[in-house]
């Protein structure tokens, strides 16, 4: 059975007990996946600008406030233009990145007979996503690489080429530390929030019934 074929499968398409199927489940995360990239993008693209300009152009480590400076004169300069930098990209990485990653977690659910993805579907998710995912980052970065300089992003199509002379291997820089921030990301978020939300409903409801 291939890991996809859960997506044709009638059973991926039947409410479950929790009141929803899991295409809808799916749904859900991709789309509240593409608000959150559109409304923190400017908070993202000022802090990646802050981490860009926290080593000068001889590689030499400056002062938080010196690139503090340097991004907020960026924003200053171009506010809409670096608020909405990298947007394309992540706006495409949504696809890129969270059908890879919420296919492999609901998939490895599904698959595994559970309800809800467990501890074993984000550890899955985070290992086998993290090649689609951070090529999308490293294109992002690349595209506020000379916004200082330039006022403008970089074309998507020239980063992709410079990155084809070289195998695209520039891309794939920090997969392995990826694959911990997502496992880390994913066990903190996806699974243990419903796990920490259904914990404390249960004890609420436990002191509820003592107290009468």
């Amino acid at each position: 059975m291939a890991p996809w074929d859960f997506l044709f499968d009638e059973k991926t398409y039947k409410v479950g007990k929790n009141g929803v199927s899991p295409i809808q489940n799916m749904a859900a995360y991709l789309g509240g996946s593409a608000i959150q990239t559109v409304g923190d993008n400017p908070v993202t693209a000022y802090r990646q600008l802050v981490q860009q300009y926290a080593k000068n152009l001889a590689g030499e480590t400056v002062a938080p406030a010196v690139a503090t400076a340097e991004a907020n004169a960026v924003f200053i300069a171009a506010p809409f233009t670096a608020s909405m930098s990298g947007l394309w990209p992540r706006l495409i990485g949504v696809l890129f990145k969270r059908i890879p990653k919420f296919g492999v977690l609901l998939g490895y659910t599904y698959l595994s007979g559970n309800d809800e993805p467990g501890y074993a579907a984000a550890t899955a998710a985070s290992i086998l996503s993290a090649p689609f995912i951070n090529p999308v980052r490293m294109v992002e970065k690349q595209q506020r690489a000379f916004l200082k300089q330039t006022g403008t992003e970089k074309p998507i199509m020239e980063i992709l080429g410079e990155a084809s002379s070289k195998y695209f291997a520039p891309l794939f820089r920090g997969t392995v530390p990826l694959m911990g921030h997502s496992l880390a990301s994913a066990v903190l978020g996806l699974v243990g929030q419903p796990k920490l939300q259904k914990y404390v409903q249960q004890q609420i409801g436990q002191a509820g019934q003592l107290s009468r």
